[in-house]
């Protein structure tokens, strides 16, 4: 399994996204989705260069994390319940959807255990869909502050999932949202360090979620030519 000539794509559609946006390139960061590979084919992904890896699930990770483990950095990017949270702290480098207090708490509590500091993205449903996982934005500045009180846990930015359309374009009211509500969260100055990230944009609308100011993207299929 190689998959450079398929990089090498998406890498060119992303200098191509930074350019027309007067953005830096090495401000975005691919966060390559190994949910649907198994361990020989991430290894493949690493090879090519991707070195931060994506899974939603701890069971579907488990025998990919104890064969690559440090090797990469790992983004907890699905649904996480509480019950799993002591599953995830201490491997995965970065928790994409921390969306409620129960959440929080639980990610303190286990982060307090092992000592240790969890990167995390407050995960945001701006488009509404009842669908989707993610607070509403209205409550954002509140859950903000709740944070302070776990200081085990480290907010570095917001994620959104965007609904999936035939036209990507119409992605970008979404996107802009998470854009402006970042730029309202630094504003209200809660965190002594800056809160800058944005992990936003998959295989279907990243070039859009470029041109809007996202740092990490979610890539799947596009990287793997399914």
């Amino acid at each position: 399994m190689h998959y450079d000539t398929y990089i090498k794509q998406v890498e060119e559609r992303i200098q191509a996204a930074c350019l027309r946006s007067g953005r830096d390139r090495d401000d975005v960061r691919i966060v390559a989705v190994s949910k649907y590979l198994d361990v020989t084919a991430t290894q493949s992904l690493l090879s090519s260069g991707m070195n931060e890896l994506g899974e939603n699930r701890w069971q579907n990770a488990k025998e990919k994390w104890e064969a690559i483990g440090g090797q990469a950095s790992w983004h907890f990017i699905g649904h996480l319940q509480t019950n799993k949270v002591k599953d995830v702290v201490g491997k995965f480098d970065y928790i994409h959807s921390l969306d409620r207090s129960s959440l929080l708490h639980e990610i303190q509590r286990q982060a307090e255990k092992l000592q240790l500091i969890v990167s995390a993205f407050i995960q945001l449903n701006v488009s509404g869909e009842m669908s989707k996982y993610g607070m509403p934005p209205e409550a954002l500045i509140d859950f903000a502050k709740e944070t302070l009180d776990c200081p085990n846990v480290r907010i570095i930015g917001l994620m959104t999932m965007a609904p999936h359309e035939e036209e990507p374009e119409r992605t970008r009211p979404v996107f802009r949202r998470l854009r402006e509500l970042r730029d309202e969260l630094a504003a209200a100055h809660i965190w002594p360090e800056p809160v800058n990230q944005l992990s936003m944009g998959m295989s279907n609308d990243f070039e859009i979620a470029v041109e809007e100011g996202a740092t990490l993207l979610r890539l799947g299929s596009v990287l793997i030519g399914r």
